[in-house]
């Protein structure tokens, strides 16, 4: 990639636990990548917001118990527009193991648990980056 990566942040629904994804976007800001953070934010503005900004990676927060149902409707609407293959989507947030597991399945190219660190996220995201232009 010639450019900078441009990530879009926000928060999935009504959750207003914003320190995690805050810290987050401080970190990959000062990794040289673009961000643009929507705050709290339904699955069909995070999508058009997308769109808009030409962003590279969707990073999504839950840490208020929607991550499942909030999760797969955003999966749903970035398929129904033929937009699986245009961004990188990456969750993180609160959440059980068996849920990490159900979030990969829906289509997350990656999915960051309580504890990832920020080098995980960091490279996480290269990674998915990566799998989807090569």
């Amino acid at each position: 990639m010639n450019r900078r990566v441009k990530v879009l942040l926000a928060k999935l629904g009504l959750d207003v636990h914003n320190r995690g994804v805050i810290t987050v976007a401080m970190e990959l800001r000062d990794q040289g990548m673009e961000v643009i953070y929507l705050g709290n934010s339904l699955p069909d503005e995070i999508i058009a917001t997308a769109v808009q900004e030409q962003v590279d990676v969707i990073g999504v927060s839950s840490l208020g118990g929607a991550h499942l149902s909030l999760g797969s409707l955003l999966m749903r609407q970035a398929e129904q527009k033929d937009l699986i293959g245009e961004f990188v989507f990456l969750i993180g947030g609160v959440f059980s193991p068996e849920d990490a597991e159900e979030l990969h399945s829906i289509g997350f190219d990656n999915v960051f648990p309580p504890g990832a660190t920020q080098e995980a996220i960091v490279s996480g995201l290269h990674e998915a980056l990566a799998r989807k232009q090569g």
